[in-house]
């Protein structure tokens, strides 16, 4: 039986758990014992510790001619931006510091060695305190004080060109803008705090240990009988009542019997009580492997729906690199990833995004959810899949990252509609973009994490942090 629980869960929470509208009191026992497993789909709390910054404000002394002017109030300054930065970035510790000359800043430097990175605010002029803080091996902004830092930090630029470090520059009168860099260092820390439950039968050591090496990352594996000793403790009127609420909130089920989207729901308990056992904040599986062999009988693509829903992250077929993609997204931005098999066609000139996993709260687990459909696995016509009807209308961020060669590819594109074609996988979602130049630049494989929203600018400094290539699919090359 399952675990039974004091807390309650409030019928709110257990709906929005649910991904949809509609639900009836009859389904209110399930919210205790689901609460009380903890399973991963719980939003979860990140960073689990806040990012460690040390924010450097550099000018010379104050007196002398020159931006901003001769007797300019530099500490009150300072304490007006840091006040302002750490309002606006509430899971940021801030060290702050002043640097009058370079001297000063490699001290502040080597004093620092516990810093996920640092922030030179750049207050005045030729301090050379920049200079020596953007070599310091870890990821830096670089800000301006308009008209106070400008000629300091311009001619910076072609220094962090030219040698390539991890240096993103400010140069904006928003805080916002300063902010939104910031934040960048909170999803390298989070990254560092993440456990990936990988459901694969394989050896996974060399990705274990590349992702352990270069992010911090931990994999932890799980074996087809783990998972079918989990399946098999799964308890089946929890499992029942899942599956007649996906039933209810959808718009209709198609191939799918009752019993197989029990089977789907046992499926999820299955791997949301592992992740809790195991402290994961994501699942992926090799789904098609272990279900095509006979090694698993239900598909996980209803349990990755009502994760990734929930703010939590499941992810197909075992892909680690989409996996930490979509990982990196959520830390940014909050919304779950959609991983997909892309198809071009130019004489549209767009892309479809197809999957049979998607999210249908593509806004966040408190956004609004768009209707979806429950059907039969593509390729197979077996087990329960979601065929999501996604918001036409809307930019999104297209991106993958081979973690191990340290390639970023991304595209943007503007949604359009919902494909409903019975080849390929169920959810099709099109979307206007360059489609001659993504046809002709495409590398580094076939899936792709698309998420809602322009944040081309957000993922183009991240993979400046990390070092990354990067190749702009829709540009021309």
């Amino acid at each position: 039986m399952s675990e039974k629980c004091s807390c309650p869960m409030s019928r709110r929470r257990f709906l929005g758990l649910a991904g949809g509208t509609v639900a009836c009191c009859a389904l209110l026992p399930l919210a205790e014992s689901v609460f009380a497993a903890e399973p991963v789909s719980r939003t979860p709390i990140f960073p689990k510790s806040n990012a460690k910054v040390t924010l450097v404000f550099s000018h010379i002394p104050s007196g002398s001619p020159t931006w901003p002017t001769k007797d300019y109030d530099y500490d009150s300054r300072a304490k007006e931006l840091a006040a302002k930065l750490q309002s606006a970035c509430p899971k940021i510790d801030f060290t702050v510091k002043t640097a009058l000359n370079a001297g000063e800043a490699d001290a502040i430097v080597k004093a620092s060695p516990d810093a996920d990175g640092f922030m030179v605010w750049c207050l005045g002029l030729w301090t050379g305190a920049a200079n020596v803080i953007m070599r310091s091996g870890k990821p830096v902004v670089l800000v301006d004080d308009l008209y106070a830092g400008s000629g300091e930090v311009l001619v910076m630029q072609p220094i962090i060109r030219n040698e390539k470090l991890p240096v993103i520059t400010v140069s904006s009168s928003e805080i916002k803008d300063v902010a939104d860099a910031a934040n960048l260092f909170t999803v390298m820390r989070s990254m560092r705090e993440t456990v990936i439950l990988d459901v694969f039968d394989g050896d996974p050591t060399p990705a274990a240990n590349m992702l352990k090496t270069n992010y911090g990352v931990t994999l932890l594996q799980m074996k087809s009988p783990e998972l079918a000793s989990y399946y098999d403790l799964s308890d089946e009127h929890e499992a029942a009542q899942w599956a007649d609420l996906w039933s209810k909130n959808a718009k209709k089920v198609v191939e799918p019997t009752r019993d197989e989207l029990i089977k789907s729901g046992k499926m999820y308990l299955a791997l949301s009580r592992a992740a809790r056992d195991k402290k994961a904040d994501a699942v992926t599986m090799d789904c098609l492997g272990m279900f095509y062999s006979g090694r698993v009988t239900a598909y996980p693509c209803l349990s990755h729906f009502q994760m990734n829903n929930d703010g939590s992250t499941g992810v197909c077929e075992s892909d680690l690199n989409s996996t930490c993609t979509q990982l990196m997204m959520r830390y940014l931005t909050g919304r779950p990833g959609y991983v997909s098999d892309p198809v071009i066609d130019t004489s549209k000139n767009e892309i479809i995004y197809a999957h049979c996993v998607s999210t249908n709260r593509v806004f966040g687990p408190k956004g609004e959810p768009n209707p979806y459909i429950i059907r039969s696995h593509a390729e197979d016509g077996k087990g329960a899949s979601v065929q999501s009807l996604m918001p036409a209308n809307q930019d999104v961020t297209t991106l993958e990252v081979d973690m191990g060669s340290k390639h970023m590819v991304i595209h943007s594109a503007r949604t359009v509609r919902n494909v409903d074609d019975p080849k390929a996988c169920r959810t099709k979602l099109a979307a206007k973009t360059n489609a001659e130049n993504i046809l002709r630049n495409w590398d580094m494989g076939w899936h792709r994490v698309t998420v809602y929203g322009d944040y081309r600018k957000q993922c183009l400094n991240l993979a400046r942090f990390y070092g990354f290539a990067v190749s702009e699919e829709d540009k021309a090359g």
